[in-house]
């Protein structure tokens, strides 16, 4: 017997209410944030010798790291990927 009270999908309510977007934007920035940290520890830098490697602020690095700021550039993501001695990869799923 299907479940009459079974609704939409989550991925289907974030689209009618128009907010899929930004949360997937939110989420994506909290992964790439956290992959920065971790590789940042496991190369034993400091956010000031980052952001040096980088050529860039510590403020700057800040708002990198910060997940809740979706406002990146590709041109930042490649300098953090390359100081940290890796290849920056987008794709369209």
């Amino acid at each position: 017997m299907k479940n009459e009270h079974l609704g939409s999908s989550f991925d289907e309510f974030l689209e009618e209410e128009g907010l899929r977007a930004d949360v997937e934007a939110a989420a994506i920035k909290r992964v790439i944030a956290y992959q920065i940290e971790l590789e940042m520890k496991q190369a034993n830098l400091s956010k000031t010798s980052m952001a040096e490697k980088m050529h860039t602020s510590r403020t700057a690095l800040d708002r990198l790291l910060d997940p809740a700021n979706v406002s990146v550039t590709l041109q930042t993501l490649e300098k953090a990927a390359l100081a940290l001695g890796k290849n920056l990869k987008i794709e369209l799923a």
